[in-house]
C-alpha cells in the first residue's frame, strides 16, 4: 500500500476545519476509540458479535451495539442475519469500509508501535 504526504488543497483544508462540516461527524465517528478497534478488527474480514466484542477488548455490550449501528449507518459496516436458531449475526467491510481501513491501518500501525514510548515519556523519535 502506498501512503502519500500530501497536504489537502486549500479549499478541501478549509472545509474540514469549518465547524458545521460534515467531515466533522464522520471523524468522530471513524476515529472514536471503538470505532477505531472495530474497524482494524473488521480488517480481517467478517466477525460475529461474540468475536467483535473480544477483539475490542473492554468494549461493552452497549457501546458495540452504538458502535455498530453508526458504522453501519455511516456504510462502512455490513450487518447479515442469518436466518438460523440461534441466531446469527456477521459483521464486514463495505468497500467504502475497506476504503478506509486502508488509510486508517498506518495509522493504527504506528500508534502501536510508538504507544509505550509516548505514555512511558521516552519515545523520542519523530
Amino acid at each position: 500500500m502506498t501512503v502519500t504526504h500530501s497536504h489537502p488543497s486549500p479549499s478541501a483544508r478549509a472545509t474540514v476545519f469549518e465547524a458545521g462540516c460534515p467531515s466533522r461527524t464522520v471523524l468522530d465517528h471513524v476515529t472514536s476509540k471503538w470505532g477505531v478497534l472495530i474497524l482494524a478488527s473488521l480488517a480481517h474480514g467478517p466477525l460475529r458479535w461474540s468475536e467483535l466484542r473480544r477483539s475490542a477488548e473492554g468494549i461493552s455490550e452497549k457501546m458495540l451495539a452504538q458502535t455498530l449501528k453508526t458504522l453501519e449507518a455511516d456504510g462502512f459496516v455490513h450487518r447479515e442475519a442469518q436466518p438460523v436458531i440461534p441466531p446469527r449475526v456477521d459483521y464486514s467491510l463495505t468497500d467504502l469500509g475497506q476504503g478506509l481501513v486502508q488509510q486508517l491501518m498506518p495509522l493504527v500501525l504506528w500508534i502501536s508501535e510508538h504507544a509505550e514510548g509516548i505514555v512511558n515519556g521516552s519515545d523520542t523519535t519523530n
